[in-house]
This record gives C-alpha cells, sequence and structure tokens, in this order.
C-alpha cells in the first residue's frame, strides 16, 4: 500500500492512497491539473506552469520515486510551489 499526497502551497493539499504507482500518479495528474485549470491562469501561464512544476514532479516519481518504493523507502520532489511525497504503507 502506498500513500502519494501533494500540495500546491497557499492553495491545496490533497492524497491518494492505494497499491498501483500508476494509478497515483493519474490521480495526482488528473487532480493538479484540474485545479491549475480553474486556477483563472492565461493558458500560456497553465502550460509553463505544468512544463516547469508539474511534468519534472511527476517524472521524478515514475524515474526515482517507483524504485524508492520498491525498495520500501519513502520519496519527495518539490518544483517550485508544488511538492509531491510518497510513502509506503504499512
Amino acid at each position: 500500500m502506498i500513500k502519494l499526497t501533494w500540495a500546491l502551497v497557499g492553495e491545496h493539499m490533497d492524497e491518494w492512497t492505494g497499491d498501483d504507482v500508476t494509478e497515483g500518479l493519474a490521480v495526482l495528474e488528473a487532480k493538479v491539473s484540474a485545479g491549475v485549470d480553474a486556477s483563472g491562469m492565461q493558458e500560456s501561464a497553465v502550460r509553463q506552469w505544468r512544463t516547469d512544476f508539474l511534468t519534472p514532479v511527476v517524472e521524478s516519481l515514475r524515474a526515482e520515486g517507483m524504485g524508492a518504493l520498491a525498495r520500501g523507502e519513502s520519496w519527495s520532489k518539490a518544483a517550485g510551489p508544488f511538492l509531491a511525497c510518497a510513502s509506503p504503507v504499512a
């Protein structure tokens, strides 16, 4: 079991718990994207936010985080105002 939490600094915090990291990534991307889309930012700012903040965190979770979780370790990554953490749940 894995617990994935994320925060948009000063805006929103959420979490997901389950067995499949790929599912957790999909939930994280969908919920964060929905929040950013609803933020009122111009489309160019939304694209830049995704490129500069969301994508690096998601790619790190796929690359390093999945390996850490498989070893029973925690993982975290921040990019600008976005932070995500994943931990095994006993």
